[in-house]
């Protein structure tokens, strides 16, 4: 496991570099990322995996709008990636309640949970389950997940991934890489 000292977007080709090897010894054959701009997508493509990005939800930033250019989404499918984008898992209308209610609520509660171990782990552990229900990735099959701080990547797993309705069924193999800040 590779442990970096800060997190963030400048551990974004390593984390990559980690993800693909990880996956080249261990014999996987599919990525799930988190890209909103399909930067970290693209340092994927070549490596042989089949690749999922997954991007924010129209309307995350600003409402209507998504953040990944329709020029970047329509050059990652021509590469042969899938682009999710879709409401978040541990967000949705938990989130929603959240905001008019101010509670929490069972999804943010397991986020939070996921985000001990850092941002990055919980996104990744979100947009592998996201890839598994939208259908992208094969159910039961081990896949590398990589995810980040804000921008960029700076965690990455090698997890098996349960459909959202059995979320605690997923499996977390091995932590590749994580920020240890």
């Amino acid at each position: 496991m590779k442990l970096f000292q800060e997190k963030g977007e400048k551990n974004t080709s390593e984390t990559v570099t980690c993800a693909v090897a990880r996956a080249k010894e261990l014999g996987i054959r599919h990525a799930v990322v988190a890209s909103c701009t399909g930067k970290t997508a693209k340092m994927l493509l070549g490596t042989g995996l089949n690749i999922v990005c997954v991007t924010h939800q129209a309307g995350f930033k600003n409402p209507g709008e998504n953040e990944m250019s329709e020029e970047t989404r329509l050059f990652l499918q021509k590469e042969g990636v899938k682009v999710l984008t879709t409401t978040h898992l541990l967000a949705g209308v938990d989130r929603a309640l959240r905001f008019k209610f101010q509670g929490v609520y069972p999804a943010e509660i397991i986020a939070s949970t996921l985000r001990m171990f850092g941002q990055g782990i919980k996104v990744c552990v979100e947009v592998a389950v996201m890839a598994l229900d939208a259908g992208l990735i094969p159910y039961g099959e081990e896949i590398v997940s990589i995810g980040g701080t804000g921008t960029g990547a700076d965690a990455s797993l090698v997890l098996v991934p349960a459909h959202s309705q059995y979320i605690f069924d997923t499996k977390i193999k091995e932590i590749i890489c994580m920020p240890r800040a």
